[in-house]
C-alpha cells in the first residue's frame, strides 16, 4: 500500500537550507556523501544551472554528491562553492590523486525583485546550509531556496503572491520516492486532485483570484516581456537502483507533476528544472518510480504553496479566499 512516510526515512540523503531572511533569498541542499545517481530534465527556457553536462548520460560522471536548489538568479551559482568546500573537508568527492573533487550541481530560481536584490546566495551561504543539513530537519515554506519564491507574475509584482519550498515522501513496499521543490513560477498553482486554485495571479485592485491561461489567451498577440524572472526547481529521490539513462527518464516524467499543478508552466519566462537521485538499490520498475515521481512532485508543489507565509508585502495561500477560478 502507497504510505505517507517523513523525507528522513530515505537513507543516505541530508537536507539543509539557510536563508536571508530580511534579503528574500536562501538555498537548499540535498547531500548524499556515498553519490547519487543522477539525471535531470530541464524543460523552462530560461535556467541557471551548474555542472548540468555531466548529467548527460553520455557523461562520464556516474554519481553527484548534492544537489543544490537556489535562490539568486545566476548569482545564486556561487553558493555551490560553499557545498565543495564542505564536502572536500570531509574527504567526499571523485579521487583526483591531491585531494577529492565533489561533483554539485546546482539550479536557481529568479527572486531578486522580493526584497534586496543584492541579496543572493554565496560560499558561505551554502556551507551553511550543509552545516544544517546535519541536523537532518528540513523544514517547508519560507526557507531555502523557496524563501523568495513567488507565484502568478503575469503583472508582475503587483499581482503575485508568495510561494515557498514543498516536501513530499511516499513508500511502496521497500521503494521509497520524494520530491523537495521551491516553488516560483510564472503561473498559477493548483491542487492537482480537486483542480482548486491555491495560489497564483490576483487582481491588484481587488485581491480576489484571476486566470493567469485566461490572461495569456487575452494578449495572444501582444504577449508583453514576460523576462525570464521565474523558474520552479525540484528534485526527486529514490532507494530505487537506476542508471542515469534511467533517471533521466524519471526526471522527464517527474515533470508531469509541475504540468499538473502549474498552469501555465514551462514557459520561455520559466527555467523549470528537475533532478532525479537514486541513493539506493532497491529493485523497482522505472514506470512505477516515475509515475510515484509525478504524484510525489504535484504533493510538494501543493505543500510549497500552502505551507508558505505572507512576507514582503504578499499574500499567501492561506490568507486569500481560494476557489476555482
Amino acid at each position: 500500500m502507497l504510505k505517507k512516510i517523513s523525507i528522513n526515512e530515505i537513507e543516505t540523503i541530508k537536507i539543509g537550507h539557510a536563508q536571508d531572511e530580511a534579503g528574500g533569498t536562501g538555498c537548499t541542499v540535498i547531500i548524499c556523501e556515498n553519490g547519487a545517481v543522477t539525471g535531470v530534465d530541464i524543460r523552462g527556457g530560461g535556467p541557471a544551472s551548474r555542472e548540468s553536462a555531466l548529467l548527460n548520460p553520455v557523461a562520464a560522471n556516474d554519481g553527484v554528491h548534492a544537489v543544490l536548489l537556489s535562490g539568486g538568479s545566476a548569482f545564486g551559482l556561487d553558493a555551490a562553492g560553499g557545498v565543495m568546500e564542505y564536502l572536500e573537508s570531509r574527504n567526499v568527492g571523485f579521487p583526483v590523486g591531491v585531494t577529492k573533487v565533489p561533483i554539485v550541481c546546482e539550479s536557481c530560481l529568479f527572486d531578486l525583485r522580493v526584497a534586496d536584490y543584492k541579496a543572493r546566495p554565496d560560499k558561505r551561504m551554502g556551507y551553511e546550509a550543509c552545516v544544517n543539513a546535519e541536523k537532518n530537519c528540513p523544514e517547508q515554506g519560507n526557507v531555502g531556496a523557496g524563501t523568495g519564491a513567488t507565484v502568478g507574475k503575469f503583472y508582475g509584482e503587483a499581482g503575485m503572491m508568495k510561494s515557498g519550498l514543498g516536501i513530499y515522501a511516499v513508500s511502496l513496499g521497500d521503494l521509497k520516492v520524494a520530491a523537495v521543490v521551491a516553488v516560483n513560477a510564472l503561473g498559477d498553482v493548483y491542487d492537482y486532485e480537486t483542480n482548486e486554485k491555491l495560489a497564483g495571479l490576483i487582481n491588484p485592485e481587488t485581491g480576489e483570484f484571476e486566470d493567469s491561461e485566461e490572461a495569456f489567451y487575452k494578449e495572444y498577440a501582444n504577449m508583453k516581456d514576460l523576462f525570464t524572472g521565474n523558474t520552479t526547481i525540484g528534485a526527486v529521490i529514490t532507494n530505487a537502483g537506476f542508471n542515469k539513462t534511467e533517471m533521466t527518464k524519471i526526471a522527464s516524467m517527474a515533470q508531469n507533476g509541475y504540468a499538473r499543478s502549474i498552469r501555465p508552466v514551462h514557459t520561455t519566462a520559466d527555467g523549470d528544472s528537475i533532478y532525479a537521485m537514486s541513493v539506493g538499490n532497491v529493485k523497482a520498475d522505472i514506470n512505477v518510480v516515475g509515475t510515484l515521481a509525478a504524484k510525489v512532485m504535484a504533493e510538494a508543489v501543493k505543500s510549497a504553496v500552502l505551507e508558505a507565509k505572507g512576507a514582503y508585502g504578499l499574500k499567501a495561500a492561506g490568507e486569500i479566499q481560494r476557489g476555482n477560478s
